[in-house]
């Protein structure tokens, strides 16, 4: 089964300006990755450092949403020392801090894909072993790759 991890841009899109036509499509295709996740077509990880992130979230609304759908995962990746080192390694690549530990914690986690908003993210991963994609981008993929079955 596919196995993804998405990072907190993918959870507080939904609660973006919806009036931008990228981030309106982006949006659909985070709503049919999160229906994907409840009807157990995808599996989920979650991971200590979106718990984190989310726990700073100021808007209640979106903390509570990101939380319901951070129990649905089958697995939480924890921080360690190996995440960390790895981490360290893809912040030499130009990666963010908190970034890297969501690329690292994915990749430790053998997830498949790594969904993000992150435009500058996206470009900064190639050449990784795990894809790092765009939710509408990922639902085209999954789409394609369920039509060549």
């Amino acid at each position: 089964m596919t196995r993804v991890y998405l990072d907190t841009s993918i959870y507080n899109r939904p609660f973006d300006d919806q009036t931008q036509p990228k981030i309106f499509l982006e949006t659909q295709a985070v709503i049919l990755i999160l229906q994907m996740v409840e009807a157990e077509l995808i599996e989920l990880v979650s991971s200590s450092v979106l718990e984190y992130e989310n726990s700073r979230n100021p808007f209640a609304i979106n903390q509570q949403a990101m939380q319901r759908y951070l129990q649905m995962a089958v697995m939480k990746q924890q921080v360690n020392h190996t995440i960390k080192k790895r981490a360290e390694q893809l912040e030499k690549q130009g990666i963010q801090v908190v970034d890297s530990l969501h690329v690292a914690c994915a990749e430790v986690s053998n997830s498949d894909y790594f969904i993000t908003c992150d435009k500058r993210l996206i470009n900064r991963s190639q050449g990784l072993t795990l894809q790092v994609i765009n939710p509408t981008d990922f639902i085209l993929e999954i789409e394609d790759d369920n039509q060549s079955s």
